[in-house]
């Protein structure tokens, strides 16, 4: 069961621009349920460095796991944060993150 204080902890560990790959969120708590809604196939782009994707072993053209900004999302709205307009409001991922965590700490 996911409380508030561990949804909080994950929340603090969401950048806006990492893949949780399966086994890292089942050890950090995320729930199973959003695990398997979330996950998805993410591919590299390769115009900038920002887009390209890398693991421990370098670069990869894809990589299969729960994008934390979605992640931070789906915390956010569970913590209460009003997070409809942030798309809006943000200059990119990192900075959604960022207004997400703001948000909760308004509560």
């Amino acid at each position: 069961m996911l409380t508030r204080l561990k949804a909080l902890q994950m929340l603090h560990k969401c950048r806006g621009d990492e893949i949780w790959p399966r086994d890292i969120c089942e050890s950090e708590g995320v729930p199973s349920e959003w695990v398997d809604e979330l996950a998805d196939c993410t591919e590299s782009g390769f115009k900038s460095d920002q887009e390209t994707l890398y693991n421990d072993q370098g670069m990869v053209n894809h990589f299969y796991g729960v994008q934390d900004l979605r992640l931070a999302y789906r915390l956010g709205e569970f913590l209460g944060a009003h997070t409809k307009d942030i798309p809006i409001l943000a200059l990119s991922r990192t900075d959604q993150v960022r207004l997400i965590k703001e948000s909760v700490e308004e509560l």
